[in-house]
């Protein structure tokens, strides 16, 4: 079986019909939502070795904080310019220019990104101390030690990090998305292996050499989609192409520093509500993010490469029915999965979370702070396709100032519901920020393309509501009957709850959406079998 292994053609997207088109999103989305779960399930793993190996020690949480630098700057540098320019530019030179020019502009970034990334690792070596002590200044001198070596283990990983970042972009241009989805999934196998192997040797510093080897292998195992690919040091910043990735990615920077900044106001926040809210506010957000993850950002990530390539191609009408077909897509499987996880918070948060030190009296909490967050995931997964499409049109601009009015609106909401609600009222301003952020950009898509008149978005939303509606009554009447004849408080009887509510929620939603006609299912149901279909042999 060889689920990774094939590759969507790259055609022109703008001569496929709108049923090959949808087909050809949907298969994209389930490669990269299957590299998702594969890599979601290994970093449970890899979070069950650390635990096991160090427990929850003050070694580990010096871990923690010394591989906080190299993802904050990655996400920096790298992370913000991947898919607001790296893709649609490189796109637009695939379509317009040819190969040939795309592998120059390739060669180009690479070595612009190669040297800026040694000198940050260069720099952060030599003051490894001092950054130390100001992420973790609170520490004893033995930890804040235990911090710098690991610091200076980790950090020359940015290097791989980043380099594997921009051959992400290179290959969702060329739409050869098996080697990136297995990409986040190896990482996690750098400490999976690494500490088991090294932890009686070098004990902690077991886990910064297995991020260390993690991203190596993120990076190595990308290189097979390289192949025809003619790279070479080359140094210059004249190239227009360059220049111009360089200015989309300046909004997108001053948007992650506001974002950043929002993030840190909301965690000051909210350990002013007590001590523990912060904790159940993360547990909350893991499962938050499950969904909006394996939905939302695998079909922006599928369906942005066509984007790019309509809007350099001047294809308007092309690019209104792919984008369409994208928020259809998404809200047919985020509707459901945020009623049936709203049915679910309790039980899930328990089976997941309530073992040890974590009581029912946590699982309560971080359900109730799951559910609020939960009333902004349709918005977050509406807005992410939205976000994309003005990143495939070359404009960063637009979302990045939209996004420091959410967080305006985060503020005011945050502002006025901590005293009365406490960490709830925090989670329900991060549910504002996603609804304001969203219907702005609706709005905004509206006047710039002339919206999605015509793409059958709305009716599709109707559908879904409908039977996901259904399916959540059914769900909650299941389980209210389960829960008699089985002891909720037990793992078994955790797992008998949430799996007999999530197979019956699924059934029923199925069903329903057969009978709707809800069409967008069809070509996704297809792609995942078609991937999970054994090989046959000649």
């Amino acid at each position: 079986m060889e689920p990774f292994s094939q590759e969507l053609p790259v055609s022109d997207p703008a001569s496929l019909p709108a049923a090959s088109e949808q087909a050809h999103i949907a298969g994209s989305a389930s490669i990269i939502a299957l590299g998702g779960i594969a890599s979601r399930v290994l970093g449970v793993v890899r979070e069950a070795v650390i635990s096991y190996f160090f427990g929850a020690s003050g070694l580990v949480s010096a871990f923690r904080v010394a591989s906080i630098v190299p993802t904050m700057l990655y996400d920096l540098l790298i992370g913000g310019m991947l898919s607001a320019a790296l893709v649609p530019v490189f796109s637009e030179v695939a379509d317009r220019e040819g190969k040939e020019a795309l592998w120059a502009l390739f060669s180009r970034v690479v070595s612009l990104v190669a040297l800026v990334l040694a000198g940050a690792v260069l720099l952060i070596e030599l003051l490894a101390p001092q950054v130390a002590w100001l992420l973790s200044g609170g520490f004893e001198s033995e930890l804040q030690a235990a911090v710098t070596q690991m610091m200076r283990i980790i950090t020359p990983a940015l290097l791989f990090f980043g380099l594997s970042g921009i051959v992400t972009g290179l290959l969702y241009a060329l739409k050869r998305f098996s080697y990136t989805a297995l990409g986040a999934a190896v990482f996690n196998l750098g400490i999976i292996v690494a500490v088991p192997l090294l932890k009686g040797r070098i004990d902690v510093n077991s886990l910064a050499v297995g991020v260390f080897f993690g991203a190596l292998l993120q990076l190595l195992i990308q290189l097979p989609g390289l192949r025809g690919v003619r790279l070479r040091f080359v140094l210059d910043l004249s190239h227009p192409a360059l220049r111009r990735i360089l200015v989309l990615y300046l909004p997108i920077a001053a948007g992650l520093i506001i974002s950043n900044m929002q993030i840190a106001i909301d965690r000051r926040l909210a350990s002013s509500t007590g001590e523990n809210s912060i904790a159940w506010m993360a547990n909350a957000t893991t499962l938050f993010q499950l969904p909006h993850g394996l939905v939302a950002v695998a079909i922006a990530l599928a369906v942005l490469p066509t984007l790019s390539r309509l809007s350099a191609a001047g294809d308007q009408e092309g690019f209104r029915r792919t984008l369409g077909q994208g928020m259809r897509l998404v809200l047919v499987l985020i509707v459901p999965a945020t009623l049936g996880l709203l049915v679910l918070a309790r039980p899930a948060v328990a089976l997941l979370f309530e073992h040890g030190q974590f009581t029912a009296n946590d699982t309560f909490q971080t359900a109730w702070a799951l559910r609020c967050y939960l009333l902004g995931l349709i918005f977050a997964s509406i807005d992410w396709q939205l976000n994309y499409a003005f990143y495939a049109r070359q404009n960063t601009l637009l979302p990045a100032l939209v996004g420091v009015f959410s967080v305006a609106v985060y503020l005011v909401v945050a502002l006025l519901l901590i005293r009365p609600l406490g960490m709830f009222g925090l989670a329900l301003a991060d549910s504002a920020k996603h609804c304001s952020h969203a219907l702005t950009m609706l709005v905004l898509t509206q006047r710039a393309m002339g919206g999605l008149t015509g793409q059958r978005v709305g009716e599709t939303a109707g559908k879904a509501f409908l039977a996901a509606g259904i399916m959540a009554g059914v769900m909650a009447l299941a389980l209210s009957l389960v829960s008699r004849w089985v002891d909720a408080g037990s793992k078994i009887g955790g797992l008998v709850i949430v799996g007999v509510g999530a197979g019956l929620g699924i059934v029923v939603y199925l069903g329903l959406a057969s009978m709707l006609h809800i069409e967008e299912l069809g070509p996704l149901r297809d792609a995942v079998v078609r991937r999970l279909r054994p090989a046959r042999l000649d």
